[in-house]
């Protein structure tokens, strides 16, 4: 679990997901430069622009932080293409103002309120295709109104996102370390899998719980491993090779963003569910919304279905989609939906939404926002005490954290364990806890806390012995 930077290059793949098309590697902030000027206007009122600039960083490094397409085995971090990700025009001219306003802002990101990943700040263009984020001409009406930047985005996303500014630039390198992890290592790198494996075992409890997250691969982490891998049709060798390490990345993201679906309105009670008729290219209406709804839900679940816009509208995305969908399932491949592929369809749907809602008996844990100040050594309160509570509860877990006692008072303990945990992190080791530290000590805190949830029946990760 790193904390996320602004990578110096993005690669982009010119086409759909899997096509042939080239792919390039461009400056982050010359890609966010092309898509903003691809995208919208730069006669916009600055605030619209603004707006619109920062949901675009923020779905690039939503795909970034995420290694989506890595995950998936691909060489690339985004594509160019609509029906999935952000347009980019390769060599195309760019506004002056936009150019400007993107030197300003290219690293200055949105998320949600004490979460690390980069928020996936969906959007359209909210005339010929509608969504659950980011209108563009509706955030112009908006500025026209007086909104400012900040206001549009809380807006369309809620009051519950944060901006991070001035994030420290790196090179995007993808994250696994090109040598496989086994039984006897020690490293961060073990520690991120074991976290990641716990988190993962609340909504797949035949994987076992690793008692202690302390970065030693030992039997425990091997046993998890393997179940993982017998799971998700892995060669069960207890190694965490790149094809197990990209996989364990892509699921902990899926499980991590089930209730990011309800947000954007994937319900199950008000859809069309029986087959009416032949779908195909071309068509539009409340069937195909149906359709396409089915799809985005499987595409979480199932690598090899590519994400799509509910837009109402059978395009060649949806056609795309059930054609990966027909051989995943050993369909006839058309791209076209018949009743065989329909009903299909729906099993594979009611499939994952009955493991939804068994999945949402996880209790999320909730943390405290960051008090708007940072906290320093001689500083008391109850903002103090709440840090003192996160960093103890990590410290259980974490081998090379100091252990310290919970009170109101930051003293050089206090100081000490916050300067361990930057230095595991990769932050600014001052011993201090700005917002940035805040929001990474509470992202790790609930991810443990999360991880080590239990179901009736699910191995501990130790032995059960009789006092």
């Amino acid at each position: 679990m790193a904390v996320p930077t602004i990578p110096a290059t993005i690669r982009v793949h010119l086409g759909t997901p899997g096509s042939n098309g080239q792919n390039v590697e461009v400056p982050f902030s010359d890609y966010i430069k092309n898509v903003a000027s691809s995208e919208i206007f730069s006669t916009w009122d600055e605030s619209a622009i603004r707006a619109n600039i920062l949901a675009q960083i923020s779905f690039a490094l939503n795909r970034v932080y995420t290694e989506w397409y890595r995950a998936m085995g691909y060489d690339y971090d985004i594509t160019n293409n609509t029906a999935y990700d952000q347009k980019f025009i390769n060599g195309r001219n760019i506004y002056a103002n936009i150019s400007e306003i993107v030197d300003e802002l290219f690293n200055d990101y949105l998320r949600e309120r004490n979460k690390l990943n980069p928020l996936f700040a969906q959007y359209c263009n909210g005339t010929t295709v509608t969504c659950d984020g980011l209108s563009q001409w509706g955030s112009q009406s908006l500025a026209e109104r007086g909104y400012s930047d900040v206001d549009i985005l809380k807006y369309y996303y809620g009051e519950d996102i944060e901006i991070v500014v001035n994030a420290p630039v790196a090179d995007n390198v993808p994250s696994y370390p090109d040598v496989a992890l086994r039984r006897g290592d020690l490293s961060e790198n073990v520690r991120r899998m074991q976290l990641y494996l716990n988190r993962i075992s609340v909504n797949y409890p035949a994987i076992p719980k690793i008692s202690a997250v302390t970065g030693r691969f030992d039997e425990n982490t091997e046993n998890a491993v393997k179940a993982f891998q017998r799971i998700f049709g892995l060669t069960a060798d207890g190694i965490i090779g790149k094809a197990t390490w990209y996989k364990i990345i892509y699921i902990f993201d899926a499980v991590t963003r089930l209730a990011e679906l309800e947000s954007e309105g994937i319900g199950y009670e008000n859809l069309p569910l029986q087959f009416q008729n032949d779908l195909s290219v071309g068509d539009s209406g409340g069937q195909v919304v149906s359709l396409q709804y089915f799809l985005v839900l499987l595409s979480r679940f199932v690598d090899f279905i590519p994400e799509i816009t509910v837009d109402g509208s059978f395009g060649e995305a949806t056609a795309n989609a059930v054609r990966s969908f027909q051989q995943y399932k050993g369909l006839s491949v058309t791209g076209s939906v018949d009743r065989q592929t329909w009903d299909s369809l729906y099993s594979a749907y009611a499939g994952v939404t009955d493991y939804l809602k068994e999945a949402n008996k996880v209790q999320p844990v909730e943390t405290e926002p960051f008090p708007g100040v940072t906290l320093r050594r001689g500083d008391v309160g109850p903002s103090v005490r709440i840090m003192r509570t996160y960093l103890s509860y990590i410290s259980d877990y974490f081998y090379d954290l100091p252990s310290i006692g919970i009170s109101n008072t930051f003293d050089m303990r206090l100081q000490n364990a916050v300067q361990a945990f930057q230095r595991i992190f990769a932050l600014n080791p001052t011993g201090q806890i700005d917002r940035r530290t805040w929001n990474t000590i509470a992202d790790v805190y609930s991810t443990l806390r999360e991880g080590q949830q239990r179901v009736e029946g699910q191995y501990p990760g130790y032995e059960l012995k009789r006092e």
